[in-house]
C-alpha cells in the first residue's frame, strides 16, 4: 500500500511518501507483555536507559530514591552498571518513572550532545529542565526510528550554510526548495517534505520552548511548543530551521548570537524582502499591517519588526504601530489568528496503522513506551483517535488519548 500526501509550496508541489513496509509492520509485538531478561535472581538492566528515564522525569538520584524507596547508593550502582536490580526493584523503578520494564532492558542509548541542541536560554535553564528536554528529544528519536523501520519517509534535504548571513541563507533555502517569493502555506508540511522530523514538545518540557538538533549530525529534528498561536508556531518552526541551516557543522546552535541569527533567518524566510517590496508596504500603518499579516500568516508584531528592519517604516512608525497593536491585544496573543499547523506525515502514519487494524498501544509497546508517553510527543500534530477509530480534534492536553 502506498500513501502519498501533496504539500503545496508557492511554486511547486512536493510529494511526501509515507509507505508502510509490510515485512516490518508484521513484526510488531504480539501485545503480550514480555518478561525482562534475567541472570539468576537479577534483571539485566541497561544502565543508560535508567539514566535517560530519570533525567526525562526531571529527577535527581535523591528524588528517585524518595519515590522508589531504593537507596541512592543502589541507584548509583545501577546507573554505573556496577549492580543489577532484583526483579521486584525493576518493577518499582518502572512504576516510579512511568515507563514499561521493557524500556529498561532494551539496547543501550546514546544521549543527545548538549552542544547539538538549540536551547534558547541555556544559561538560564536549570540542569533538570535541560536534561528533561534532552531526554524528551532522545525519546523522539526512538519514536522516529520505529516509524522509519516501518514506513518509507522523505530523506533529509536541509542544507548547512554556516558561512552565509541569515538573510542570504534564507534566500538560498527558498531558492533550493523552489519557494520563490510567495508566502509559505504550511511550515510543518514544508519541513516534513524535506526530511525534517517534527514532533511536539512534551507538556512537562514547555519551559525550554521549541528546540532542534541533528541526530548524529545527519537527521534533522524540530520539537515545537504547540501551546502557542498558529502564527508564532510557524515562526518557531522557521527559527529552528534557521538553527539547522546556520548552526550545524562547526557552529554551536545556542547563545545570544545564534539566537539573533535564527530570528533573522526566520523573519527573512517567512517574509522575503522581494515579496514585501512587491506588496508596497512602505510607511504601512497598523491597519495595513493587519491586512498584510493574513497573507504571510505571521504575527502582526513580527511583520512590523520586519518592515522596520527592511527600512520600509521608520523607527518612530515602528514604535507607534507596536503600541497600537499592543493596545489591540497583539502583543501577548494573535486575536483572530490562524489554526496551529499539524503534521501530515504523522497523520498518515497513524492512518496507516488504523487501516491495518494495528492499535497505537502496540506501536508504543514496540518502542518500549507507554501510550501516555507517546502521546506527549505527538499531541497537537495529529488528531486524537478515540475507540472505534473515529478522529476528533485534540482537546485539553491532560485528556489526550491516541487510542
Amino acid at each position: 500500500m502506498t500513501t502519498r500526501s501533496l504539500v503545496q509550496s508557492s511554486t511547486s508541489s512536493v510529494w511526501t511518501r509515507c509507505r508502510p513496509r509490510r515485512p516490518s509492520m508484521s513484526r510488531l509485538s504480539s501485545g503480550e507483555p514480555s518478561k525482562p531478561p534475567q541472570t539468576g535472581d537479577r534483571v539485566m538492566l541497561t544502565a543508560s536507559r535508567l539514566v535517560l528515564a530519570r533525567k526525562r522525569r526531571r529527577m535527581t538520584l535523591s528524588s528517585l530514591a524518595n519515590k522508589s524507596g531504593i537507596s541512592v547508593r543502589s541507584l548509583t550502582a545501577f546507573e554505573n552498571g556496577h549492580k543489577a536490580p532484583a526483579p521486584e526493584n525493576m518493577q518499582v523503578l518502572a512504576e516510579a518513572l512511568g515507563l514499561p520494564t521493557a524500556f529498561f532492558t532494551a539496547p543501550d542509548v546514546e544521549e543527545i550532545e548538549l552542544d547539538a541542541v538549540s536551547f534558547r536560554a541555556l544559561s538560564k535553564m536549570s540542569a533538570l529542565d535541560r536534561d528533561s528536554a534532552r531526554g524528551a528529544g532522545r525519546i523522539v528519536v526512538e519514536i522516529n526510528d520505529w516509524i522509519e523501520r516501518n514506513f518509507g519517509l522523505p530523506e533529509p534535504d536541509v542544507p548547512t550554510l554556516p558561512h552565509l548571513a541569515p538573510e542570504d541563507a534564507a534566500d538560498r533555502v527558498r531558492a533550493l526548495w523552489g519557494l520563490g517569493e510567495a508566502p509559505i502555506p504550511n511550515m510543518v508540511h514544508l519541513l516534513e517534505s524535506h526530511g525534517v522530523r517534527v514532533f511536539s514538545l512534551a507538556a512537562d518540557c514547555t519551559s525550554v520552548d521549541a528546540f532542534s538538533f541533528r541526530w548524529k549530525r545527519t537527521r534533522p529534528f524540530i520539537v515545537l511548543n504547540l501551546e502557542k498561536s498558529g502564527e508564532r508556531g510557524r515562526f518557531d518552526a522557521a527559527h529552528e530551521l534557521g538553527h539547522l541551516v546556520l548552526h550545524s557543522e562547526h557552529r554551536i546552535p545556542h547563545g545570544q548570537e545564534a539566537e539573533q541569527e535564527a530570528q533573522q533567518f526566520a523573519s527573512a524566510f517567512l517574509m522575503p524582502k522581494s515579496g514585501l517590496l512587491a506588496q508596497r508596504l512602505y510607511s504601512a500603518d497598523a491597519r495595513r499591517i493587519l491586512s498584510a499579516k493574513l497573507k504571510w500568516q505571521v504575527a502582526a508584531v513580527a511583520l512590523t519588526y520586519r518592515l522596520k528592519d527592511l527600512g520600509l517604516i521608520t523607527e518612530w512608525n515602528y514604535r507607534t504601530t507596536v503600541k497600537q497593536l499592543s493596545q489591540m491585544g497583539f502583543r501577548r496573543s494573535e486575536p483572530g489568528g490562524i489554526p496551529r499547523e499539524s503534521s501530515q506525515l504523522l497523520s498518515k502514519v497513524f492512518a496507516a496503522l488504523r487501516s491495518q487494524k494495528i492499535p497505537v498501544s502496540r506501536m508504543a509497546e514496540d518502542i518500549n513506551l507507554t501510550v501516555e508517553e507517546l502521546n506527549l510527543h505527538v499531541f497537537g500534530l495529529v488528531p486524537t483517535v478515540v475507540d472505534g477509530g473515529e478522529m476528533t480534534s485534540p482537546g485539553a492536553r491532560p485528556n489526550l488519548r491516541v487510542v
